[in-house]
């Protein structure tokens, strides 16, 4: 009978969210075995139409924008089979140039200095959703075994989580030990752990009833596409002005001309970057109004010559920036994963590489409890991914906070000393080599 009709089933793990986070989390527990010998049994609660036999739309289930990974984070995919799918298409930073706009101060990270062949990649968050998929589908949707083909990874979508049973007081000892949950469908399921990868909006994280801390940075991400009449030669920007940060980050050229035409752009070449250009809504409002001539020139103005003319303008979005933080990271018998723990500003590239970590450390823990025998779904083990990621995530909010609030400042005393830190920066190796182990994902 296939999964999608059964109801009352009882599963290992329920992950809700079949997106980047859940599908990772999901490839990355899928190999994991327990005592008897057989694969952790895991439910993926998605809302969104999937056929897990065909890659999700990368229109749908995965958002069209490019993510910076760090090298930590291409190492963990390549680990679980994923990187093979998209070396090919992801464009290597080899170095990043720092600068205050209008100021002397300026920061070079370079690869080669640190014994790497990259600091980090730049690739397109859609294509690195279907490597998950196809690396899940094709290392772990089925084990076979002396009773034949068995799956261990069950899809249940278009659906989602409608209720969650944490705490019945009439539960048997066995019950007890786990968490209920039942679907818009009607299907209801159980498990040892329930782990919540479903984004800003999280269900689980708001049936649990955990509070979130939301602050407003005043300030959107003005995303596109953009090529330039020099070759960026795999160096990524990072240009701080007087409206906000400019980041230019390295494309590879587009592969054919069909895409040529789907992106509306003649380009070809190492020529093309992603933009993601950080202002105020009102600076925003003005800027998407203007004709792409006029963008070019004001994007020229605003970045400078390092990469001459800008010569193609794709498609412009914008997105609300926000820092929103859960107040707590676990619950009975859940953890949060990504997007539904903490959302962050994308001035520093680590928002993805952050939720990565979340689903590095929650897989060393299951394994290391499967080891031992333990209950997957302890307090013990859900206290210490707390403690574990608590620290990891205000070092990196603290970081990109930080910047924001020292970038976006035009005061004198603080134009001076930012600059005096930059130049600091560039000059004192112990610092810039921590810099770079942080950029990098170590």
């Amino acid at each position: 009978m296939n999964a999608m009709e059964h109801s009352n089933q009882h599963f290992d793990v329920i992950i809700s969210g079949g997106g980047l986070s859940g599908s990772l989390m999901a490839l990355s527990l899928s190999k994991l075995v327990k005592a008897d010998g057989s694969l952790l049994s895991i439910a993926i609660i998605e809302a969104l139409p999937f056929n897990q036999t065909s890659p999700a739309d990368e229109n749908t289930l995965f958002d069209a924008r490019v993510l910076a990974l760090s090298h930590g984070s291409a190492k963990y995919l390549a680990k679980h089979g994923v990187w093979q799918y998209l070396k090919d298409d992801a464009s290597e930073i080899t170095d990043i140039d720092i600068s205050d706009r209008g100021h002397f101060a300026k920061v070079r990270l370079t690869a080669k200095q640190h014994g790497v062949n990259a600091l980090g990649y730049v690739i397109d968050m859609a294509l690195i959703g279907k490597a998950q998929l196809t690396a899940l589908s094709n290392n772990t949707i089925t084990t076979t075994n002396s009773t034949g083909i068995k799956k261990n990874i069950h899809w249940f979508s278009p659906d989602s989580i409608a209720d969650i049973n944490w705490h019945d007081n009439n539960k048997s000892a066995t019950d007890k030990a786990q968490v209920k949950v039942t679907l818009n469908s009607g299907k209801r399921l159980s498990a040892k752990l329930l782990l919540g990868c479903d984004g800003v909006q999280s269900p689980v994280r708001k049936l649990a009833n955990i509070k979130v801390t939301c602050d407003d940075y005043q300030q959107v991400a003005l995303i596109a596409n953009v090529s330039t009449s020099k070759a960026h030669q795999h160096k990524a920007f990072e240009r701080f002005t007087e409206f906000g940060p400019i980041a230019m980050l390295p494309l590879n050229p587009l592969k054919s001309v069909k895409a040529k035409a789907k992106a509306k752009s003649s380009v070809g070449g190492a020529s093309r970057c992603s933009l993601v250009w950080t202002m105020t809504p009102a600076q925003a409002e003005e800027i998407n109004d203007l004709s792409d001539d006029a963008f070019k020139v004001e994007l020229e103005r605003a970045f400078g010559s390092y990469l001459g003319a800008i010569t193609h303008v794709g498609k412009r979005d914008t997105y609300p920036l926000v820092l929103l933080q859960a107040q707590q990271q676990t619950y009975h018998r859940m953890a949060l994963v990504g997007n539904a723990s903490h959302t962050i500003h994308p001035i520093a590239g680590q928002g993805f590489n952050l939720g990565l970590r979340d689903v590095e450390v929650m897989t060393e823990l299951v394994k290391n409890a499967l080891a031992a025998g333990q209950d997957i779904g302890n307090f013990a083990l859900l206290q210490s991914y707390q403690l574990n990621r608590a620290k990891d995530q205000q070092q990196v909010i603290q970081l990109t906070d930080s910047l924001v609030t020292l970038f976006a400042n035009d005061l004198p005393p603080l134009i001076v000393g930012r600059n005096i830190a930059l130049q600091a920066l560039n000059v004192i190796s112990p610092l810039k080599s921590a810099l770079v182990k942080k950029a990098m994902g170590y």
